[in-house]
């Protein structure tokens, strides 16, 4: 098999090759004068099953085109097999009609990746697990929950533990992480007035005196998480942590986790920080590429995927 590794990610992308002991193929991928994007694959893929890596985060637009024209180009070379490998899918909370004469825009980026010719799709954590149904070809959608659960037993053996979702929406990724951890559950009751802006009504569960653990797909802003932190704490929470796999983190966000009484964010590497990010004194980041290696490992010798999470 081949691994090619755009830009939007490349340290996740190296070190998934680092765990499958195979190269990254030689790739050149560049933008002319104007932004246009260029790529050649430097190395022949001829009957190869070759896997893109590529997120398709901030800038959202580039790194989705970039990610279409290298399954263009690979097509064009008359590679056997493409899987676009997409740690974190952009356009995922565009999945459905909010108002009248809105897109469903993680439908239209799922019939452009199947139209540039891809014939598989391997992502993590949807947003909504429905979005599977948009795509016409294979798609694995896996969970992050097993890199998550390694860590809370390393770091919280024997404490009193309660996951809560940070709203109702994520009750069914919170309960099966409690599941797998053996803890209780809570839920933030919260209402959003408008777009990225959100406010904690109450809290579902007794959490006095516990070491709470929020557990969504996303962080954007911060500003869910942050409010309820600050809930959670009034309630008596003895701490306040957030494990998340895919850290956006746009506004300042983590300026924002910083100022906060939260006592730690844990966000996963489908998303590749910035420097700025980095500096963030209670930001840690897990690193999800044995399990996205093992994925890729499994779909190259036609083995199950879904054994993974058994």
């Amino acid at each position: 098999m081949k691994l090619i590794s755009c830009n939007a990610n490349r340290p996740l992308a190296e070190a998934i090759a680092d765990h499958l002991d195979c190269p990254l193929t030689d790739a050149e991928i560049k933008n002319f004068a104007d932004n246009e994007i260029f790529v050649r694959i430097n190395e022949n893929v001829r009957g190869e099953d070759v896997f893109v890596i590529q997120s398709t985060s901030r800038p959202a637009n580039d790194n989705l085109m970039e990610l279409l024209i290298c399954i263009d180009a690979l097509k064009r070379a008359s590679s056997e097999r493409v899987t676009a490998v997409i740690p974190y899918f952009g356009y995922a909370r565009q999945d459905r009609k909010t108002d009248g004469r809105t897109p469903i825009s993680a439908k239209l980026v799922a019939n452009l990746i199947s139209s540039a010719g891809a014939d598989r799709v391997l992502t993590m954590d949807l947003h909504a697990g429905q979005i599977q149904g948009f795509f016409d070809i294979p798609t694995d959608n896996m969970i992050a929950s097993p890199v998550m659960v390694d860590d809370i037993m390393r770091r919280y053996q024997g404490k009193d533990l309660m996951v809560v979702s940070p709203d109702v929406g994520g009750v069914v990724r919170a309960r099966s992480l409690a599941k797998r951890i053996g803890a209780d559950l809570a839920i933030v009751d919260k209402r959003r007035p408008e777009a990225g802006v959100s406010e904690v009504m109450n809290i579902i569960g007794d959490v006095d005196g516990r070491e709470c653990i929020l557990v969504d797909d996303i962080c954007d802003s911060g500003g869910t998480l942050v409010n309820a932190a600050a809930a959670l704490k009034e309630k008596g929470a003895s701490s306040v942590s957030a494990y998340i796999t895919h850290g956006v983190l746009s506004n300042r966000a983590t300026k924002r986790v910083d100022d906060s009484v939260m006592d730690e964010l844990v966000i996963c590497n489908t998303i590749n920080p910035s420097e700025e990010d980095r500096k963030s004194k209670k930001l840690r980041i897990l690193s999800v590429a044995p399990l996205l290696g093992e994925a890729i490992r499994r779909i190259a010798n036609n083995e199950s995927v879904s054994k993974l999470f058994d």
